[in-house]
């Protein structure tokens, strides 16, 4: 009998390069088995959701095809597989330590469903991914590491709405394991970026060419709420995961995950009206008056 890691690693491998593949396979690991509850299928919507948008980009295309996908992307991708393939293995029975911290959380979540514990089995897997595969980020264009801190600081504020309320949301906090449950609106944060990036990779505008033309809601959201809670977000992250490093892809208000620091226009742009009313109904802690 095989243990988890060896049957996660066996089932991320029979579907490395078919993409679509790797949404079934996902799909199925939320699935209960015969004459089980279905605890964990409320899950799934956010967990496909993401990879949905993955999938439409062509990221996760094999490396040696007519449209490459990336390499950062799937290897990502690629993480989120193995640890929920490895926690579903030992809801299995089959045994063996975890064969890491984010594994550990999946397991975690696996066991005792919530919608707190799936941001933290997601966002681990997520965290411990960006950080195992800097070096290819680094070779992605600049629009693309500018969207992938902007996707990392939207996933991290969702969690923080169920899980910090107070610190996302301010005196409107208990509107937010509402607004962020993955069962309900996690799907959300990606939609905005879809109507702006092609369906298409690589990206081939300038930055700033993307930035122009998202507005709307996503807009909003970063500017308004998010922006002015990127110290304290990423800070609490690395807390509730458990993942100290995390802290160190922030400094002074602009992220630095495969991104000069010194690069800090992109993410301190003029507020528009509705974002400044944001600020001053919602204020991030130590901005109030």
């Amino acid at each position: 009998m095989p243990t988890a890691i060896e049957y996660a690693a066996d089932l991320v491998a029979s579907v490395r390069d078919d993409p679509a593949e790797r949404v079934a396979l996902m799909r199925s690991l939320y699935e209960a088995e015969p004459g089980h509850p279905e605890l964990h299928l409320p899950y799934r919507r956010a967990a496909l959701g993401f990879m949905g948008w993955q999938l439409k980009r062509g990221l996760l295309n094999p490396l040696d095809g007519q449209a490459p996908g990336s390499p950062w992307w799937r290897a990502v991708n690629e993480r989120l597989l193995r640890d929920t393939a490895e926690a579903r293995a030992h809801l299995l029975g089959l045994g063996g330590p975890p064969s890491s911290w984010s594994a550990r959380c999946c397991i975690e979540f696996a066991e005792r469903p919530s919608s707190r514990g799936w941001y933290r089995a997601h966002n681990a897997s997520v965290v411990a991914a960006y950080l195992d595969h800097r070096e290819l980020a680094e070779s992605e264009t600049h629009p693309e590491r500018f969207f992938i801190n902007l996707i990392l600081v939207r996933v991290l504020f969702a969690h923080a709405l169920v899980a910090a309320p107070r610190l996302a949301l301010s005196w409107l906090w208990s509107t937010g394991p509402v607004l962020g449950d993955p069962r309900l609106t996690f799907t959300g944060i990606f939609v905005s970026l879809s109507r702006v990036m092609p369906d298409s990779y690589p990206l081939t505008r300038d930055l700033q060419w993307y930035v122009d033309h998202e507005g709307g809601f996503g807009r909003l959201l970063d500017l308004g709420l998010i922006q002015p809670r990127f110290d304290d977000l990423y800070a609490w992250s690395a807390a509730e995961l458990g993942i100290t490093e995390l802290a160190t892809l922030m400094q002074d208000g602009v992220p630095t995950y495969a991104w000069d620091p010194a690069d800090a226009e992109p993410w301190n742009p003029a507020a528009g009206r509705w974002a400044r009313t944001a600020r001053s109904l919602l204020p991030a802690a130590g901005r109030r008056g």
